[in-house]
């Protein structure tokens, strides 16, 4: 080989890591162009691979839209989208030019749509490793970003200026801008509010980050979203009012975004960026509003759902919308859209009519209501007039019942919901020839009588009006029929007790055994019960589980029905800030209960951990506590009174949510099964003193330790800690102590000089005083759940509270030390009353006891 052909071969090997460095480094030269549909060309990628910008193809194959998206994970998430998030076809184009930046064109080369106007020259465009596109002008000036032009996404390092805009999508598939926008506004505020889509007409918010503060520098000024994952709003005095989570995102290399999603809740995802663990799916860090279906309150618009339609918060925070009963989806392809009716309300026809009852029927919808459709109210009315009046008037579509109010609406409906704090019925018109969806759907549990009677009469003429010998055989079908029903439903009750208004699943001991692989995965053991990790076939896919082996239940055979009476009870309740009951297994010995699997553990590994978490999601924490007891005390069909709150029966879900644990079980256990040694039910500092002193035990007993688990989440610390590790003696018991802390008004010192807490001074020393009241050593002074919750949400005032116990515990006579095995109050009696080395002593054998 010759020497010249030699060199040049050197040359060209030189310069091959120089050219791959240039082909990856994120930099697009001015003339680079990409074409959709054309495979022999890549997207735009940055340098670490981490984001692509280009041509996305959707579902429809000839569909592409232009966009940025993660490049690596396996659902290559679009965060960014050109052109209003309309698709283009197979064949159109996009490049980069000089004078215009990003140029869109369609397969004949007409302009589609454009970057921004530009005053200098592009030099080149790059695809940051931060997810931004960006085109820069001679000297590295930035003349366009992708970052200063959202979407419906924001990704660390991104911020939003006032004035900024985020627009949800359409639908799940649909790019288009949709009805739900989150926005700065002028006067500081960040707000998620509906729109006209036709008009652009921003609707009331339905969220506010409430910093439109009467002090300038108070106002909201950005919203930030770091490299770390938080995101806050920065006020033009520089402070900062943090929105997600602070303390709780994940460690380890993830991605972060945060979405309005197309339904109208603006969520902070994370993403694992390697393959461990399930890398198809995000997962949820936070999100608002809590529930979008009864927080939209707007006086016009549609609401969380389409006119006519109705709203149900899931447990994962999200709308699910569907029609009522003789209404269809307007769009077969938006689930979240409107609903119409498959008749015509009609009051010529109706007139024809002697009366409208023999037009139209009623389905009767439990805690559902459309607050701003009204037209009528009558009161005071009964049930049957109510139902009565809508039937006979043509205009009423739905007649709403609370109380002995009724509420006359007609059409269209907005705001539909379906939620516990509607507490009324709904009685909704539908056309009698009309065919009626299926009476096994849950929304529609109750059925108007007067359509039973009409089948059964026309079943009676059927049968009248044939031969003897269809007549015969007919009825020969019938009983065999309500035979054949009734055998089914004697086998069924001896796997599935009580009535068929429960959705627990009876599972056998083999079928658990299966589910937790030969009981391994030990997830937790109490006094009475070990918990296992588990997967259990629910439908078509697996769902993972929580077994709760019950180990000392009481075995006689006059206890089994007790024990499926009291399970049966805890499947009945449903709340969004309880743990569900999925199921149950009651074979021979064998007593387990089948909960859902909550990934985020207890109270007690987040709160004493090593990471203190963020005061907003502290209070959040409590509010849920207060509003699942609420429910418990007050609003389910039979009361449960808990017996034994404590951190540790407090679990949080994917959302850092808290639902309450083994609620309802007291009546299950042995009475020798308390972590006490007498009759007692409950934990140790959490139990309030009626139960040592042998007093009725009423729901009072729960706000107590209640407000024990309160102080615990406002201080962040447990309610007995060492002097040595506190600091001090008189820190040791946290309800003495807090007291003292608010009589000195010294706060910064009870949370640790927390700066999100102490600027929210008010809902600290509100939550604080509520925490005091419901530890008064007199049950008639506690507040109850109701109340408590009324004060937590500073809908009621909150008094200032007494001393809990004035060192009432000194006391104690004879009987109640006799009650309290532990001496507890006696040792604490002692200890503050004696020298320093028999306090020494005392405090020791207490802290060893505790």
């Amino acid at each position: 080989m010759s020497y010249p052909l030699l060199h040049t071969l050197f040359c060209f090997l030189l310069l091959l890591p120089f050219s791959t460095v240039a082909q990856t480094n994120g930099t697009v030269d001015v003339g680079a162009s990409i074409t959709a549909g054309d495979n022999s060309t890549t997207p735009w990628l940055s340098a670490s691979q981490d984001f692509a910008f280009g041509f996305k193809q959707l579902q429809d194959n000839n569909l592409f839209l232009l966009s940025i998206w993660y490049y690596k994970i396996p659902d290559q998430t679009i965060v960014w989208y050109a052109h209003e998030g309309v698709p283009v076809s197979a064949g159109s184009k996009v490049g980069i030019t000089a004078g215009k930046g990003l140029v869109l064109s369609d397969p004949q080369g007409r302009e589609l749509w454009s970057s921004a106007p530009v005053l200098n020259q592009v030099a080149y465009g790059s695809m940051s490793d931060k997810g931004s596109f960006v085109l820069v002008g001679g000297g590295s000036v930035k003349i366009w970003e992708s970052f200063k032009d959202p979407t419906d996404t924001l990704l660390p390092t991104q911020f939003m200026e006032s004035g900024g805009v985020l627009f949800s999508r359409q639908s799940e598939k649909n790019f288009s801008r949709g009805r739900f926008q989150l926005r700065l506004l002028d006067d500081g505020n960040l707000v998620l509010n509906t729109r006209d889509l036709g008009t652009d007409f921003a609707y009331d918010a339905y969220y506010k980050s409430n910093t439109d503060d009467v002090n300038v520098t108070n106002r909201g000024n950005q919203v930030i979203f770091n490299e770390t994952g938080y995101i806050f709003v920065l006020t033009r005095g520089n402070q900062t009012v943090v929105l997600g989570p602070t303390t709780v995102l994940p460690s380890g290399d993830h991605y972060y975004r945060a979405t309005l999603d197309f339904d109208g809740v603006f969520t902070l995802y994370y993403h694992p960026k390697t393959e461990n663990g399930n890398p198809k799916t995000w997962t949820v860090l936070w999100s608002e509003p809590d529930n979008i279906c009864v927080d939209i309150t707007a006086s016009e618009g549609r609401g969380a759902c389409g006119f006519n339609s109705i709203c149900t918060i899931d447990d994962y925070k999200r709308p699910n919308c569907s029609c009522p009963e003789g209404y269809l989806l307007l769009d077969p392809n938006d689930k979240n859209g409107d609903c119409k009716p498959n008749f015509t309300l009609s009051c010529e026809e109706d007139a024809n009519k002697s009366s409208n009852g023999d037009l139209y029927d009623l389905s009767v919808l439990i805690d559902t209501d459309w607050p701003l459709s009204d037209y009528e109210q009558l009161k005071p009315f009964s049930e049957e007039m109510c139902r009565n009046s809508c039937l006979q008037d043509c205009f009423c579509a739905v007649a709403i019942l609370r109380g002995d109010s009724c509420w006359k609406k007609k059409l269209p409906l907005s705001n539909g919901r379906k939620d516990s704090v509607v507490n009324g019925k709904a009685f909704m018109k539908f056309r009698t020839g009309d065919l009626p969806p299926s009476t096994n759907d849950p929304r529609f549990p109750l059925r108007d009588i007067k359509k039973n009677d009409r089948t059964l009469i026309l079943v009676g003429s059927v049968l009248l009006g044939s031969s003897l010998f269809i007549n015969v055989a007919l009825l020969g079908a019938f009983c065999l029929g309500f035979f054949l029903i009734c055998q089914k439903k004697i086998l069924n009750s001896r796997h599935r007790f009580g009535a068929v208004e429960t959705n627990l699943r009876c599972f056998s001991y083999e079928e658990l055994a299966e589910a937790t692989d030969g009981f391994k995965e030990e997830l937790g053991r109490g006094a009475f019960a070990i918990v296992y990790g588990g997967a259990v076939q629910m439908g078509n896919s697996r769902t993972s589980v929580a077994v709760k082996k019950l180990d000392r239940v009481v075995q006689e055979k006059e206890r089994e029905k007790e024990f499926r009476t009291e399970v049966h009870v805890i499947g009945q309740t449903h709340h969004k800030n309880l743990v569900r009951l999925v199921g149950f297994c009651d074979q021979g010995e064998h007593r387990m209960l089948v909960y859902e699997f909550m990934s985020n553990g207890t109270l007690a590994s987040f709160l004493f951990g090593e990471t203190k978490p963020s005061w907003n999601q502290r209070s959040e924490i409590a509010m849920g506590i207060a509003r699942g007891l609420l429910y418990l005390h007050e609003e389910c069909s039979t009361q449960i009174i808990h017996c034994d709150i404590k951190p540790q029966n407090i679990l949080l879900d994917d959302y850092y949510s808290a639902r309450i644990a083994d609620f309802g079980l007291a009546k299950l256990l042995m009475i020798n099964q308390s972590q006490t040694n007498t009759g007692i039910r409950g934990t140790r500092g959490y139990v309030a003193p009626e139960w040592f002193r042998n007093k009725p035990v009423t729901a009072k007993v729960d706000v107590y330790s209640f407000g024990v688990l309160l102080l615990e989440i406002i201080a962040c610390r447990k309610n007995v800690e060492a002097p040595s590790e506190i600091g001090g003696e008189e820190r040791a018991i946290l309800t003495d102590w807090v007291y003292d802390c608010f009589l000195k008004d010294e706060l910064h010192a009870l949370v640790e000089d927390d700066s999100e807490a102490l600027n929210d001074w008010r809902k600290l020393q509100r939550f604080l005083m509520v925490g005091i009241w419901c530890i008064q050593e007199d049950p008639s002074q506690r507040p109850t759940m109701r109340k408590v919750t009324q004060m937590l949400e500073g809908v009621v005032e909150v008094p200032v509270p007494p001393s809990h116990s004035q060192f009432s515990f000194c006391r104690l006579s004879v009987t109640d030390i006799f009650y309290d095995c532990s001496a507890l109050y006696l040792c604490l009696c002692l200890y503050r009353a004696f020298s320093e080395n028999f306090k020494k002593t005392l405090g020791l054998l207490l802290l060893l006891h505790v």
